[in-house]
C-alpha cells in the first residue's frame, strides 16, 4: 500500500486591486496533485503581500507545518512566488530538503523529489553563492575607490577625555553636579563621572594624569 503524500500549496499575489487572483496559481497546482495522487493537506495564500517583505504570514505558517512534519511536499506556481531573493530561496529549500520535505515549482519544471530536480537545486545554490561573491567584490571595489579618494572609512575617532579640564572645573565649582560639569566642560556625563571617581580614589593627580602613567614616564 502506497504511503499518502500530503501536499501544501503556496500562492502569493502582490496586490489586491490589479486583477491578480491566487486561483490562477492554485488551480494548476490542484490539478498537478490530482495527477500525481497527492492529498492536498492545506493551501497557504499571501494575498496583497510583496515579495520583498521579510515576513509573509502564510509562508511562515507553511514552514512551521513543514518543521512539524505535517506535510510531505510543497508546491508553488513559480520560484519567485516563494522566495523574495535567491539567497532566501536557497535557504528555505535547503531547510525543506534537510527535514525530508519535497518541493515542486510548477512553471519552472523543478521537482526536488527527483534526481534531476536535486541537481537543479545544486545549480541554484551555486548561483546564489556566485551572487554573494559578486556583491562582496562590488563592496570591496567601492571601499578601495573611497580610500583612493581620501574618504575616511569606519567610525569617527573618539576624542580623548580632557581630564584636567574636568578636574579644574570641579576645583572651581566643587558643588556642581556631574551633569552641570559635563555641560561646562562639554564632556560626556560618563567621562566626568569616571574622572571624578578616579580622582577621589587617588588614581589621578590634579593634572589629570594617572599616577601609574606619571611614574612610568618619570
Amino acid at each position: 500500500m502506497e504511503k499518502e503524500v500530503r501536499a501544501a500549496l503556496y500562492a502569493r499575489c502582490s496586490t489586491h486591486d490589479k486583477g491578480q487572483d491566487p486561483e490562477l496559481q492554485l488551480v494548476p497546482l490542484r490539478e498537478y496533485c490530482q495527477r500525481r495522487g497527492y492529498t492536498i493537506a492545506s493551501e497557504y495564500v499571501d494575498n496583497g503581500v510583496s515579495g520583498s517583505k521579510d515576513r509573509r504570514p502564510q509562508l511562515d505558517r507553511l514552514m512551521d507545518a513543514a518543521r512539524k512534519r505535517q506535510i510531505d511536499v510543497v508546491l508553488v506556481w513559480k520560484l519567485d512566488r516563494f522566495g523574495r531573493s535567491l539567497k532566501q530561496l536557497v535557504t528555505a529549500l535547503d531547510e525543506l530538503s534537510s527535514i525530508g520535505i519535497g518541493f515542486v515549482s510548477y512553471q519552472d519544471n523543478i521537482d526536488l523529489t527527483t534526481a534531476q530536480g536535486r541537481l537543479m537545486f545544486h545549480i541554484i545554490g551555486a548561483m546564489a553563492e556566485f551572487e554573494r561573491e559578486l556583491i562582496k567584490e562590488r563592496v570591496k571595489a567601492g571601499l578601495e575607490n573611497a580610500r583612493r579618494k581620501g574618504v575616511r572609512l569606519g567610525r569617527k575617532p573618539v576624542p580623548p577625555i580632557d581630564r584636567q579640564k574636568i578636574l579644574d572645573a570641579h576645583a572651581e565649582h566643587p558643588d556642581l553636579s556631574v551633569s552641570a560639569l559635563a555641560t561646562i566642560t562639554k564632556a560626556k556625563r560618563s567621562s566626568v563621572y569616571k574622572t571624578l571617581s578616579m580622582f577621589r580614589a587617588g588614581k589621578l593627580d590634579r593634572e589629570g594624569f594617572e599616577y601609574a602613567n606619571s611614574m612610568f614616564m618619570n
